[in-house]
């Protein structure tokens, strides 16, 4: 078994509590169903988000599903790095596979799409 990372960015429109935690819900159960981990297998959750957002902690969103109570979760600001894409929230999943590094499926929703598009589409 191996210790893997899993990176997922999502974009909100406006610093609104509701939004943040829908698409902190939305990037959460994507990672998770592309990359067919269950509470279980996640070491840890790091979560960032830009200094424009806060409205919301997005680990909320992640606590409040059935079975996630116990997974370890943190929040913090992104580096404010000028230019960089706003109201941005970045998820690094830490978890226990067997999978190796190029069959992780890493997540990137709505504008963050392009931070990484290589990485962006889903993997068959």
């Amino acid at each position: 078994m191996y210790n893997r990372g899993i990176r997922g960015a999502t974009t909100v429109t406006r610093n609104d509590e509701q939004e943040i935690l829908d698409e902190t819900l939305r990037l959460m159960k994507e990672i998770a169903d592309r990359n067919e981990i269950n509470p279980e297998d996640i070491c840890s959750i790091w979560i960032t988000l830009t200094q424009d957002l806060d409205a919301a902690f997005p680990a909320k969103a992640i606590r409040q599903l059935e079975g996630w109570e116990l997974v370890p979760l943190m929040c913090s600001m992104e580096v404010p790095v000028k230019g960089s894409l706003p109201r941005c929230i970045r998820l690094m999943v830490t978890v226990n596979t067997e999978k190796g590094q190029a069959e992780i499926n890493h997540v990137y929703l709505n504008e963050a799409k392009k931070l990484r598009p290589d990485l962006a589409a889903p993997k068959a």
